[in-house]
């Protein structure tokens, strides 16, 4: 092995321990620069335009109208920075994909306070920075992967059938980029391979060909994402995955790898109790910030590509609720078996909100997969729920201890949904022979020693010991009985 001279290998470590102290800084003072205009995940193109005009109107930056998405909403590049090399940063191509989205606009909003004077200096001394957020507005509106024409964004870098990819392949070429961005969001129910830990946040230095090969294009990528791993380790440890790299040759990431950009693909994933993913938008803007700062001073050079290979794969071995080792009977025999479960959710009529109608996902033998929360119901029993009518509905944990989980009443209205956990039905629900079955509604109770103990009501765990407002519950459904 090639020893590296001690006074490089000095002047690296130190290097390396000044761009720690500053992401930590990053990390500690992300409140005072996060975008509070932009909370929840559903945001739309209508929710960016003041924060893009504000910039508009700041001589730091250069504010372009580029394109239109097919149902006529503007789409902006957003430049700052005196450097020669140019950076280009996109997000949501995908609309249902939005919490770079939101980085970025707390990243424009730090590199327009006056804080972190010296950092930023190296950086757009360096740099000329190009943000587009929000590649895709017409699917951002109803919250949707596809735009309106309904086909994939990031499926159409040969064929340019879209005005977005349209515009995403003209600034690629125009800007010749040294770097690139693809800002994505994946699936909360990938985890690290053979780890019960979320892939909270994936990398991918995309390839370029079937044969996965690595030139100096790619090696860049692979050294930056490395960089960026250690750093995400710092916050969310052994929650980093490695996004496949199988050559796709429609794909915009693979193929401007091929035209010549390094391309860094970030994908936000999962994190324990952060359904809005506002904790994955913190580790966006602290480690793309930190990755634009190695960019500028070169540091990630001297950092090896082989160990872009340590990063864990990608796996799919999450749910929601996990139950492990509960007692089923059917047809007067016992089997013991692992339940998981989704929390999937369901958009409302206006893209804003959304709630919970949940399935089990799997069952049987579940010792290879986790759960976000895991219940080990070694002991316990699953028992079927009841029906019961009901003028009204006051106390509904009472209603639970009687191992009732369906309730008819006129306590109902219009939506789909009610903010307690039971399910409501009309005059005509029966409830028929009840069995566990892949894709059925998880809606039934625990108990051990005879005694009902949990109620699982639409895949929310319950303990029936503690309050409601205790515990995370989800919602009940109102279900409309066929006519």
């Amino acid at each position: 092995m090639k020893r590296i001279p001690l006074f490089i290998f000095t002047l690296l470590t130190f290097s390396l321990q000044a761009q720690d102290k500053l992401t930590s800084k990053l990390y500690d003072t992300y409140e005072e620069f996060k975008e509070s205009r932009l909370g929840e995940r559903r945001i739309k193109h209508v929710d960016i335009q003041p924060l893009i005009q504000k910039f508009k109107a700041n001589p730091k930056f250069e504010v372009q109208k580029v394109g239109e998405s097919i149902q006529g909403r503007d789409l902006h590049l957003i430049s700052i920075g005196e450097g020669e090399s140019n950076i280009f940063l996109w997000s949501q191509m995908h609309g249902d994909e939005p919490t770079a989205t939101q980085a970025i606009f707390d990243i424009l909003n730090f590199l327009d306070a006056p804080d972190f004077k010296a950092e930023k200096e190296a950086i757009l001394s360096k740099l000329k920075l190009h943000f587009l957020p929000m590649l895709n507005p017409d699917g951002a509106e109803v919250f949707t992967r596809r735009n309106a024409l309904g086909i994939d964004i990031n499926r159409d870098a040969l064929r340019l059938q879209s005005p977005e990819g349209q515009t995403l392949k003209r600034l690629r070429d125009s800007l010749d980029a040294d770097f690139g961005f693809n800002l994505h969001d994946q699936s909360t129910y990938y985890n690290a391979e053979r780890t019960e830990k979320p892939a909270t946040i994936s990398y991918l230095a995309t390839a370029y060909n079937y044969e996965k090969d690595i030139n100096e294009v790619r090696a860049n990528a692979m050294k930056v994402i490395v960089y960026m791993n250690n750093i995400i380790q710092n916050y969310a440890p052994g929650q980093v995955g490695r996004y496949s790299d199988d050559f796709e040759p429609r794909a915009f990431g693979d193929n401007i790898a091929k035209w010549g950009t390094s391309l860094i693909l970030i994908e936000s994933g999962g994190f324990p109790d952060d359904p809005e993913k506002q904790e994955i938008r913190k580790l966006n803007y602290v480690s793309i910030l930190s990755a634009l700062y190695t960019i500028a001073n070169g540091s990630y050079n001297d950092i090896p590509i082989e160990d872009y290979e340590k990063i864990p794969r990608n796996d799919r071995k999450l749910f929601d609720l996990k139950i492990e080792n509960v007692t089923y009977e059917l047809m007067g025999n016992d089997y013991i078996l692992d339940l998981g479960i989704f929390n999937q959710e369901v958009d409302l009529k206006d893209h804003d909100e959304f709630y919970y109608k949940s399935t089990i996902g799997d069952q049987g033998d579940l010792s290879t997969y986790y759960g976000y929360d895991t219940f080990d119901a070694e002991g316990y029993t699953i028992v079927p729920p009841k029906v019961a009518k009901m003028e009204r509905i006051d106390n509904p944990m009472q209603v639970l201890k009687q191992g009732v989980a369906y309730v008819k009443t006129q306590q109902q209205d219009k939506s789909a949904f009610v903010r307690f956990p039971l399910l409501l039905v009309d005059d005509k629900f029966e409830l028929k022979n009840f069995t566990l079955q892949p894709g059925m509604n998880p809606t039934f109770f625990l108990k051990k020693e005879e005694k009902l103990t949990h109620a699982v009501i639409n895949g929310f765990l319950i303990d029936l010991s503690k309050p409601l407002d205790e515990q995370k519950t989800g919602n009940g459904l109102i279900l409309k009985t066929a006519r």
